[in-house]
């Protein structure tokens, strides 16, 4: 699998995330629309592959991620997805790399990438089950005060956590309860 020869050996714990994301994901698709599912499973196994060194070019993973995706001829969608994932414009607005991810990569307001949101920000670093409050506070006091992820956490959390909520209701709907 690709994702894992980007991330296992260098990044295990970032593999671990991947791994309960992907896993998460497979568990929620049914929820989607039949076109969708293969679509978010995707996107979810390689959400964190610009994390790895030999991609790590702008230093904002989405972006590195996506970009190197696109140059293995990923469908543009996935790519799209992983570029954009979990509010990734917010962050870019933060490192002042929202330009080039917006022309890029454009983002999707759909069923699937509030899926994706909500499989990556209920899953913490460990791969651990979290509520997406816990999740957010969990990444707020990792990288601490002034640091571009908290202020960007901290800007997006209201959409997070709206997206989390979109999902929550989509997989009570369909009978899933929540995958955790």
């Amino acid at each position: 699998m690709l994702a894992r020869r980007c991330l296992a050996d260098g990044l295990p714990r970032r593999w671990t995330h991947v791994q309960a994301v992907g896993a998460k994901a497979e568990r929620v698709a049914p929820a989607l629309p039949d076109e969708d599912q293969a679509v978010l499973i995707a996107a979810a196994w390689l959400h964190d592959v610009g994390y790895a060194g030999r991609l790590a070019h702008t230093g904002f993973h989405p972006l590195d991620g996506g970009r190197w995706l696109r140059g293995q001829g990923f469908d543009e969608r996935i790519t799209c997805l992983v570029a954009n994932h979990s509010c990734a414009i917010i962050e870019a607005e933060e490192r002042g790399l929202a330009a080039e991810l917006a022309s890029e990569f454009p983002a999707e307001e759909s069923v699937t990438a509030d899926a994706l949101l909500y499989c990556d920000m209920t899953t913490g670093p460990d791969g651990q089950d979290f509520e997406v409050a816990q999740r957010l506070a969990e990444i707020d006091k990792h990288y601490g005060e002034g640091h571009v992820v908290t202020r960007f956490i901290r800007r997006a959390a209201p959409l997070i956590i709206s997206a989390v909520d979109r999902t929550e209701q989509r997989l009570e709907a369909a009978g899933l309860g929540q995958p955790m």
